[in-house]
């Protein structure tokens, strides 16, 4: 818990300097960013071994969520942003209230902390989204079934649209409920927690209806969504940004690639047409236009046979966008750092023909690996550029670094058969952790 001094010194007499709440990764790259620049950067973290505890102007030793420890750090900063989407929005609302300037604003966060009113944003603005429902309304009471027995039991024997099935409601602590997925849809299907999940966790493929039924048991159906699998061809991320007076910029569109539901690798830029990168552009300036949202705005995408669709958004700079840290002009760290401090917003170009990050994820369960061998042989890979997070531990799949790879060809096709085999490289070294 920090220390809080009586008085509260408004935004406007703080100076230029810039607070962080959170102080993973994201918030030590963007006081790397701040340091470059010769900025003050401010960080609330509960943990005095967070990676952006080293490289941070202060610390405010707080937890994220502590509202106390918020306003200690508004009364050494000019305008405060978030390292990540857990906000307690209402616990803050009273130091907006008294003048703290928080970059994006609260209200323009709050559609974007939870995923549930994420899908409500994007059907408000007719953007497409895969198809989607609150888990709860999925849970139908017996005498009004959307489906007769007959159905629901056709249906789970066959695997086809609409399976049906019976299941405990254990969150009402019922057992009268049945639930019926909706007419049109079929298994797999993909649950997800509306709050706290990320690189993965709260996220589940459901495969068959026992597997729904068992997940009806095991959590609070009112803190989850449904939503349609999509077969996609291509995952692709964009990197967005808009300055106080509406300017919107963008970062080239990325290709990304999971391992585990877990980023694995992003290729920039990605192989798309002029159309499909203009109708992400469209998405990202239409969803800041609305908003009225300053700073960076990340969103990922499904492309495939139904078009682009919005699979999440993240109001924050991005594991997607690492890469332009070597290879842009600007990087997103960059590109935050100057919208929190009310510059103007300035275009992000290519600097490089094409650039390859990985995630260095860890594949050893130790508290003392700290892969010394290998990142040497990382970082003496051409046009190689080693960033090392410096996190306690390393279990399986926690992301402990990455490195960004320098491409040449500028042709789509022979840009991504480098890629690939730079790829190989870094595996020889650095092998995925095992499944």
């Amino acid at each position: 818990m920090s220390t809080i001094s009586p008085a509260f010194i408004p935004a406007a007499e703080a100076g230029p300097a810039i607070g962080i709440v959170g102080g993973g990764q994201l918030a030590w790259m963007l006081a790397e960013a701040a340091r470059a620049r010769g900025a003050a950067l401010h960080v609330q973290t509960p943990a005095d071994h967070d990676p952006a505890v080293r490289l941070a102007s202060s610390v405010v030793s707080a937890g994220i969520r502590d509202a106390a420890g918020t306003r200690e750090l508004a009364r050494r900063c000019s305008a405060i942003s978030f390292e990540n989407e857990w906000v307690d929005l209402e616990a803050l609302a009273p130091l907006a209230a008294d003048g703290v300037q928080f970059v994006p604003s609260l209200e323009a966060l709050r559609p974007l902390v939870c995923k549930r009113s994420q899908r409500e944003l994007l059907d408000r603005l007719h953007l497409p989204s895969p198809r989607w429902l609150p888990l709860d309304q999925l849970l139908q009471s017996p005498e009004q079934p959307s489906e007769t027995d007959q159905s629901r039991t056709a249906a789970a024997n066959s695997g086809d649209a609409a399976l049906a099935g019976a299941a405990a409601d254990s969150a009402a602590g019922a057992s009268d409920r049945v639930w019926a997925l909706p007419s049109g849809w079929a298994f797999p299907v993909v649950a997800k927690a509306a709050t706290g999940g990320y690189d993965g966790k709260g996220t589940q493929v459901l495969r068959r209806a026992e597997e729904l039924e068992d997940l009806l048991q095991r959590v609070q159906p009112q803190d989850w969504i449904l939503e349609e699998f999509v077969a996609f061809e291509q995952e692709l991320a964009l990197v967005a940004g808009r300055d106080r007076v509406g300017a919107v910029v963008w970062f080239p569109l990325a290709k990304t690639h999971q391992h585990q539901q877990v980023c694995d690798w992003v290729l920039v830029p990605a192989q798309a047409s002029h159309a499909l990168e203009q109708a992400a552009r469209n998405i990202a300036a239409s969803l800041l236009t609305a908003l009225d949202y300053v700073g960076v705005l990340s969103i990922e995408f499904f492309y495939g046979p139904a078009g682009l669709q919005v699979n999440e958004l993240a109001p924050r700079t991005h594991n997607s966008g690492h890469y332009s840290i070597e290879a842009c002009s600007l990087s997103q760290f960059a590109l935050q750092l100057q919208l929190v401090s009310g510059q103007t917003a300035l275009q992000p170009e290519l600097s490089a023909a094409g650039a390859l990050m990985v995630n260095l994820l860890g594949y050893q369960d130790s508290d003392d690996s700290d892969y010394l061998p290998q990142r040497q042989a990382l970082a003496a890979l051409p046009q190689a550029h080693l960033h090392w997070y410096g996190k306690r531990g390393s279990s399986l799949g926690r992301k402990l670094g990455h490195l960004t790879l320098l491409l040449h060809e500028r042709r789509g096709p022979e840009r991504e058969q480098e890629a690939m085999a730079r790829l190989g490289d870094v595996r020889a070294i650095w092998p995925l952790p095992p499944s």
